[in-house]
C-alpha cells in the first residue's frame, strides 16, 4: 500500500515538505541488467506522482514481454546509450529507441510491452512507473516515442538542459499522453547552476546521476551525492529551485501534481485496491491484456 499516510504531518518547511536524500538499492538480473533503484516507499509518500524509478545499464535481453496495467512505464535513454533499443508492445508498436530517445505506455486498463538493446547496444538511462488517477486505471492503452532531435535543450556555458518531457521556465516540450508531467536531463558544468520555475502544487523528485550536486529552494539548501535522489513537494504558487555543481555534474529532475490517492502495487501492476490488483493479475494470466504476437 503507499503510504501516503507516513507523509510528514506538519511542513518541514513553510513553503515545502522533503525527504532526506535516499541512495538507490542495487537490483542486478541476468548478466545483462543492472540498476539503482528507488521505490515510493523510501520517500515517504512525496515522489506522487511517480510510483518508482530504476536508472540501468541494459546491454542484452532481460525480461521478455511482460504486462502492464494502471501505470504508464516510461523510459528515457540518456544520450550516452549505444546503439539501438528496441521497444514493442500489444498496441502494434516497434519503435527504435536511439540515445537520447523516450517511450511512455500509458497501460491503463492494461497492455503488455518488451524492451531490449540490439545486436551491440547499451542502453543506459532511467525507466519511471508514473501512477494514474483512479479514473484513468480503465482507461485504453496508448504508447508514444519521442525522438531527442525533438526535445527542445537549453544551453549555456554553465549548462546543458533537454526539456525531455513538460516544461521549464519558457521553453516548452512535448506533453505525456496521461497528465503534465516534465523530465529535465540536464548536465551542469563545472560552477555551473541552472534555475527552473515551479509553478503550482507540484512534487519535484531530483537525482544525481553522475557527480555531486546542489539544490536551492527558497532559502533551504540540499545536497546530492552521485546516485541519490530526493522527493520534495511544493506547497506554494510559486517557486524556483537552483541546480548547481562545482565539479559539473549529471542530474535529473522529474516534476508532476501529486494524484493524492492510495494505491496498491504488485511489480509491473498499480491499482487501486487489493481487489483490483487481483483481477487485473487473473486477467493477465487469461491473456486478457493482449500479446506483441497478437498485435503483429
Amino acid at each position: 500500500m503507499n503510504t501516503l499516510d507516513n507523509a510528514p504531518t506538519k511542513p518541514a518547511h513553510d513553503l515545502f515538505h522533503y525527504s532526506a536524500p535516499v541512495p538507490g538499492e542495487i537490483l542486478v538480473i541476468g548478466d545483462g541488467f543492472e540498476a539503482k533503484s528507488f521505490k515510493h516507499a523510501s520517500f515517504s509518500g512525496l515522489m506522487d506522482p511517480v510510483v518508482m524509478v530504476d536508472h540501468f545499464v541494459m546491454s542484452q535481453p532481460t525480461f521478455g514481454e511482460h504486462p502492464h496495467a494502471g501505470m504508464s512505464a516510461v523510459s528515457v535513454l540518456f544520450e550516452d546509450s549505444v546503439g539501438v533499443f528496441n521497444s514493442q508492445d500489444s498496441l502494434g508498436n516497434n519503435d527504435d529507441l536511439k540515445p537520447g530517445d523516450l517511450y511512455w505506455l500509458k497501460a491503463g486498463r492494461g497492455a503488455t510491452h518488451d524492451e531490449k538493446p540490439v545486436a551491440d547496444g547499451i542502453a543506459h538511462g532511467l525507466q519511471i512507473f508514473v501512477n494514474l488517477p483512479s479514473k484513468s486505471k480503465s482507461d485504453s492503452p496508448r504508447a508514444f516515442h519521442i525522438s531527442s532531435r525533438d526535445m527542445p535543450v537549453i544551453k549555456s556555458s554553465d549548462f546543458r538542459v533537454r526539456v525531455v518531457l513538460g516544461q521549464s521556465n519558457d521553453v516548452v516540450g512535448q506533453k505525456s499522453p496521461s497528465f503534465p508531467l516534465t523530465i529535465l536531463d540536464a548536465y551542469l558544468n563545472p560552477k555551473g547552476h541552472y534555475k527552473h520555475k515551479i509553478q503550482g502544487d507540484q512534487s519535484l523528485w531530483a537525482y544525481a546521476v553522475a557527480g555531486q550536486i546542489s539544490l536551492s529552494l527558497e532559502g533551504m539548501h540540499f545536497a546530492l551525492s552521485e546516485g541519490e535522489a530526493i522527493a520534495i513537494h511544493i506547497n506554494t504558487e510559486q517557486a524556483e529551485l537552483s541546480l548547481a555543481a562545482d565539479d559539473g555534474a549529471h542530474a535529473v529532475l522529474l516534476q508532476g501534481a501529486p494524484i493524492r490517492e492510495q494505491f496498491v502495487q504488485r511489480g509491473p501492476f498499480v491499482m487501486s485496491n487489493s481487489s483490483e490488483l487481483d483481477a487485473i493479475v487473473v486477467a493477465h494470466k487469461q491473456g486478457r491484456l493482449g500479446s506483441i504476437k497478437a498485435a503483429q
